[in-house]
Order: structure tokens, then sequence, then C-alpha cells
């Protein structure tokens, strides 16, 4: 969860990496540093606290060299402070590198290497790597053969990349966290992720568990851990450098909410086809899932209310289906076999949980399926399929537009797999595309009249607050109350409905605004249970059409425009968003920066 950056090229390295740093903040913000190689040797400089405060402390003395390594750290091993933060070093400060993962054997290597006199400086598992490749240079190894027998002493997760004094070289590795090298007219870029160097360049290599690459000012050589040449062709990444700024925005968060209508269109170009009533999916040939028996998704956060949200639809389609959590997956998984459909759902597509979920789900048979925001992801290349839900680059920590469009897929998955099964088109489908079809202009005219950062402003004192719904509105429900404790820090909880009344309505109090969710399924049940909070004191918000029954009941409304009960709950959520956004800027909180939270969790 950590964010790597590495560069070889003509000209100074310092500033490439510091911006790349910058662009991976989201992957980590609690300490960051870089090493430069400067011609008589390499040049580190780190500290605890942001990139800006890295850029602070060293541009009045820029570090100069066309080489350089860089890290921004969400702390696994030992607290964010100086010593902690990468890159580390070895003794002779001849070797610096930088990691993301966990080095699940760096205790036992740790201690080997003290027995041979090493002496460590920081609490982190990642100083073991310098050191081990040290060892191995001490043995008469070159550069080259050090680094490889080091990597393969590692046991765990790692993307790793090292640099040697006096050699302008990178060399890197991958085991189970990501790594992309970017390439451009004599430059190149090694990185966590794209938006590390998409302004230098858009064609990128995404690496693959056992890649080694070797980074110099002639191009890239790419081998396995043996040394053997694999073939790793270049892609071109189809997202705007401008894409990865704020542009007129605060936050990354309110720009990516913002940007929903665009990634819904996104997601639903050539997939629906209203005049005829059909959806297509192009690599799901017509009775792809006719043997499918059942179907589970697997995701992990606001992908398992994705997953949630595509679940239950599937299950109003007559589809046996669940949502499980991908990291409880390994000790709560229900019977798989190759009659079963696995579809697992990441944003980033390296979620380490789901990952494993995954290849669990492949070795007992099962069909596989990911549903990702990313190409050329380790999710996109293992499942048997994958359907990418094109929502350009997210920044922000808080994941938001790739909700809608996760969540869109799944409906779009859901109702290809009911046609199967069922060998007909479901009933709805023709009243339902036309709706999907109008949800990016729903989205447009809904943030334009929003009353969000009203109701933020009036309740943004309270104690705690609640989230209900039901049916395809509880996965929503749940969704609102995440958005709003990862960014406020104050208590939130999502519940089924009729969960109230079974021990959470004790917590009630005036001090409890209620968000009650209302799609057009089961509403009046709904309404009840929001009453019974507010006969309790507690204030109701109704989320729902205006002439909505609960507007006159409620003690406040955010509007929604009206459309099919499958997808109310989409812009629901568009609201609940908003309402987060508005009142954590309220309280003054890091908003794209969450403390404790990175993006990208690539460790389990």
């Amino acid at each position: 969860m950590c964010g790597i950056i590495g560069r070889v090229g003509d000209g100074n390295a310092f500033e490439p990496l510091l911006t790349g740093l910058e662009n991976l903040e989201y992957r980590g913000y609690d300490s960051a540093g870089i090493a430069v190689q400067n011609g008589s040797g390499i040049n580190v400089e780190k500290r605890s606290g942001k990139v800006d405060e890295l850029r602070e402390s060293i541009d009045d003395t820029p570090l100069e060299g066309s080489v350089g390594i860089g890290h921004t750290r969400w702390s696994t091993h030992g607290p964010p402070t100086d010593e902690n933060a990468h890159p580390h070093t070895d003794e002779t400060k001849d070797v610096a590198v930088v990691h993301n993962g966990i080095i699940e054997n760096y205790a036992e290597l740790k201690s080997e290497l003290a027995d041979y006199g090493h002496e460590f400086t920081s609490d982190t598992d990642t100083e073991v790597i310098p050191h081990l490749i040290q060892f191995y240079l001490d043995e008469g190894m070159d550069d080259e053969a050090a680094f490889r027998r080091a990597i393969d002493e590692l046991e765990g997760s790692y993307a790793v990349t090292a640099m040697f004094s006096g050699d302008d070289v990178l060399y890197a590795a991958r085991q189970g966290s990501p790594l992309v090298v970017g390439m451009k007219d004599g430059e190149y870029f090694l990185a966590s992720d794209v938006p590390a160097f998409l302004e230098y360049t858009d064609s990128v290599v995404y690496l693959e568990d056992g890649d080694v690459v070797i980074v110099d000012d002639d191009g890239v050589e790419f081998t396995d851990l043996d040394g053997n040449p694999v073939v790793r062709e270049p892609e071109t990444v189809e997202w705007d450098p401008e894409q990865a700024g704020k542009g007129e925005y605060d936050h990354f968060m309110l720009k990516e909410i913002h940007e929903q209508p665009t990634a819904l269109s996104q997601a639903l170009e050539g997939r629906i086809d209203t005049q005829n009533g059909r959806i297509a999916l192009a690599d799901f040939e017509p009775g792809t899932f006719t043997d499918i028996d059942s179907v589970q998704f697997i995701a992990c956060g606001t992908s398992y209310h994705a997953a949630l949200y595509g679940s239950l639809a599937l299950k109003q389609a007559g589809i046996e289906s669940t949502a499980l959590l991908a990291n409880e997956y390994s000790v709560s998984a229900p019977p798989v076999d190759d009659d079963t459909l696995v579809v697992a759902v990441t944003q980033s597509g390296e979620t380490a949980d789901t990952l494993n979920a995954l290849r669990r789900a492949k070795a007992e048979g099962a069909m596989t399926v990911t549903v990702t925001n990313v190409v050329g992801s380790t999710a996109a290349r293992e499942a048997d399929e994958a359907l990418f839900i094109r929502a350009g680059p997210e920044i922000g920590v808080a994941a938001t537009k790739t909700f809608s469009s996760q969540a869109v897929m799944l409906t779009l998955l859901g109702q290809r797999i009911a046609a199967d099964q069922h060998g007909e088109p479901p009933a709805d489908l023709d009243s339902l595309l036309p709706e999907l079809a109008e949800m990016p202009d729903a989205i447009d005219d809904l943030l334009a009249e929003t009353d969000a950062e009203a109701i933020a402003e009036r309740y943004h004192d309270s104690r705690s607050y609640f989230f209900i719904g039901r049916g395809l509105g509880f996965p929503v429900a749940l969704e609102g109350a995440l958005k709003f404790k990862e960014i406020t820090y104050e208590h939130a909880e999502g519940f089924a409905s009729g969960e109230l009344k079974h021990g959470p309505l004790a917590l009630v109090t005036p001090d409890t605004p209620v968000f009650a969710v209302f799609t057009g399924q089961e509403d009046e049940k709904t309404l009840k249970n929001a009453e019974e909070a507010q006969t309790r004191g507690a204030p109701v918000i109704a989320v729902c059409p205006e002439g909505h029954r609960a507007v006159d009941v409620a003690d406040a409304h955010l509007e929604i425009p009206e459309t099919d009960a499958d997808l109310a709950g989409l812009l629901a959520n568009v609201q609940l968003q908003l309402v987060s956004y508005y009142a954590a800027d309220l309280l003054d909180r890091p908003i794209d920066k969450p403390r404790n939270l990175a993006k990208s969790v690539t460790v389990e």
C-alpha cells in the first residue's frame, strides 16, 4: 500500500521523482523519501510526513542526478518516523531500496544478517533487503547477481526497486504487489501505478509476478528471476493526464463525484442497445453462463458494497447468488465447483485479499470474472475474463465514481447471466436499459440541484449518524456510512432498515440523524423503520424523489430524480457522497488523504 517511483534518463531525476510521489500519495502518506545517483554516490533524503513536506525540506538544495528512486509510505512495520521512511540503504550507503508489500520472513533474515555483524536502524521489514544485497556483494557477486540472489530469498509480497552507487541502472522485481514500467524517448520509469508518470508517458508495461527488470539509458530488459528473457508488450494507457489532476476543484473527491456522469457514459458506451433491448458485452457470447448454477461475488470495502448491489440485483432476477468479503473467503467460502461463477470486484485489480480469494476459486475449478478499473492489473490477467469499468483514474482514497461504475457493470453482467439462465432476456430489461442510458444525465441534474451542502451544515455536529435502506437500498446505506466515517472521522453505521429495531435503535437519540434511502422497493416498510427512529427524537433525512410520501414525514429531504427502482440507489449514493464530502470539509478533514487509510490495499 505504498507508492514506488523510479526514473532513468537524461536530465535531472529530482523533479520527475517528486512529481511521481505527489501523484502516488493516495497510496500512502505517512512518510516519503527519494534517493538520487549524484556521480559520487547515492544521496538520500527522507522524512516522516507528507510529500510536500519532503519537497519543502529539499527545494533549496535539489538533488542532482539522472537516476533515482522514491517512495511514499503507508506504515505496516514500524511507526511513521524519519528512520522508517524509505529509501533504505545498506551500511555502506552503496545500495538503496524502496519496497511495497510485506516480507514475511524478514525477522529470520534480520537475525541471520545481525549474526554476520549487520546493524539495522529502522523497524521496517524493508531494511533487510539492502543489507541482504550488501551481504552478497561482499561475497563477490556483481550488482545484478546480488540483487537476484537477495530477491530469491524473500518470502511474501513485494515490489522492489534498487539502485547501486556508481551504476546508472535500476533493478526491480515483483511478486504479489503491483509494478509498472513507463517508457518514452530514452526516459524510463518504474512505479506502483500509472498516475505516477502519466504526464511523461502513456506507454506502459505491466509486470507480472516473478518478473525482474533492468532499466538503464539503453532501455528495459525483462527477465524471470533466473535471468531468462520474458516478453512483455507495451500498452497505451487511455487516460488523459488532466484526469489525474484536481482542476478547478478543491479536492479530488469532489472532482471525482462530479466525474460520475462521464464515468458512467464511458462504462456504458457500446454495451447497451436501447433500441433493440440488448446488452452487448463483447467478451461474453450468448450462452457463456448457461451452465452456471450459482454466482459468488468477492470483494472488500466499497467494492464489496458494489458486489452486494450486484448480488441482490441478480437474486431479484431469480439467480442464486451471494456476496462475500474476500478477506473472509478463505475461512467461510461456500462450496465451489466448475458450475460456480466467481466475480471478483476490485477497483485497482491489485487488492491482496481479493486476489487470494480469486486464486482459491480458480484452483477449485470455478469460472472467474473480474470487474476492475485497471487494464493490465493482476486480477484482470488472472481471471478467465475481465469486465473493465472505464472510470478513469481515481485519486481520492474514498472511492466514488468507481463504486457507481462497478454497480452499473454488475447490473449489466447480472442481466446477461439471467438471460443465459432463463433462455431469454429478463422481462424488465426493456424498461431498465433506457433508464440506465439516462443515468449520466440524471446524475448531472442531481449535481446541479443538490441540497447536500445545506444538509451537511445542518447536521455536521451530531454525535452519530445512521444510514438505512432495504433491498438495493441496503448496500447504498452501507456505502453511505462507510464514506461518512472514512472522511469525517465521525461515527456512522449502515443498516438494513428492518434491523434498526433489533438492537441499533438503543443508540438512537436526538443527536443521531438517520439517512433513509428510498428506492421504490418496500418503501412503506423503510418509512415505518425511519419513523420508529423519529419517535425517539432522531431527525430523519429522506433520500428519495420529490413527491414521495417520505418527504412529508421526514425532517429533511435529499431529492433524487425519478428512475427505475433497480437504479434509484445509485442516485441516492451520489447524494450521500456529497453529504459526506461537505461534512468533512466543514470539519476541516484531509478529505483526499484520510488518516490511516490508503487507496489500494495490496497487503493482507
